[in-house]
């Protein structure tokens, strides 16, 4: 069976926690060798930590720009401690989720905007401090991202849920990064996506869900079925290898073929994943 790593996949989020235990023993069945598992904030510090030693799976520690209200100087100074505290942690693999969201209205507000800055910039640092790679969100923000690392360079890491231009991909190559995708380029109607999907160079994607959010197509439950009251069901890391075939037929290769690609350049983005491999 191909190995499959989910480079993105919140799994502490309540849709799926209740039932975590079933859901990541889908996964593997599914051939799932290893999720990485992003925080969000201050709060769930400890509860992604928890669930990567529940799995046998990775955890990465960082301030979301979503919740940017709560990222005061306090909620830096914890990252900096629990970054210090699990130095020796080899299910830490990452700093993440953190970048800039210029996607929700509110969040484009120049003081909130400012804050963004402040906090990925700290983030940034510490990135550097502590040698460790980056899961960055980027939703329409893709250049402003960019633009802070290259004022503040850091170890690499990936693009989460990349969905930007070619020129926008072939800058974070450039700099070392890989790019993450998912459910989103199953849609036929994504055509950019899918062309990028295709034709930038192998080394360079890696697989994720963003489980429970961004589901594919076959999961997808448009605005007038949920006007009707059709609940959408929660993305889950079992999806991923249907998903990763997808993305190997996009590029006219087996999805075994595919699997070991993208596993390999998941352990290129991300190094502290090979002994965790080694022992699934």
């Amino acid at each position: 069976m191909p190995c499959w790593i989910d480079t993105h996949c919140h799994l502490d989020a309540p849709e799926l926690a209740a039932h975590r235990p079933a859901v990541r023993a889908a996964a593997a069945a599914a051939g799932v060798r290893l999720c990485v598992i992003p925080a969000v904030a201050q709060g769930n510090f400890e509860a992604v930590r928890a669930a990567a030693c529940e799995g046998n799976d990775a955890y990465a520690l960082g301030l979301h720009p979503l919740y940017v209200a709560q990222h005061g100087a306090a909620a830096l100074e914890a990252l900096e401690a629990a970054l210090a505290a699990a130095r020796g942690d080899a299910r830490l693999v990452a700093i993440g989720e953190i970048g800039l969201d210029a996607f929700v209205p509110a969040l484009r507000a120049p003081e909130v905007w400012q804050r963004q800055l402040e906090v990925l910039r700290a983030q940034l640092r510490l990135a550097r401090r502590f040698a460790l790679p980056v899961l960055l969100h980027t939703r329409r923000a893709v250049d402003a991202v960019l633009h802070e690392l290259r004022r503040t360079p850091v170890p690499g890491g990936i693009a989460h849920a990349f969905s930007g231009s070619a020129p926008q991909a072939q800058a974070f190559l450039n700099m070392g990064f890989k790019l993450g995708f998912g459910g989103a380029c199953t849609f036929p109607r994504a055509t950019r996506l899918r062309q990028l999907a295709a034709s930038l160079p192998a080394e360079s994607i890696v697989m994720e869900t963003d489980a429970p959010d961004i589901p594919p197509h076959w999961r997808y439950v448009d605005a007038a079925a949920r006007a009707a009251g059709k609940v959408p069901p929660p993305n889950t890391p079992a999806e991923l290898p249907r998903i990763g075939a997808e993305v190997a037929a996009l590029r006219g290769v087996s999805a075994g073929e595919w699997a070991r690609q993208s596993s390999a350049n998941a352990l290129a983005a991300l190094p502290r994943l090979t002994p965790l491999l080694d022992a699934a």
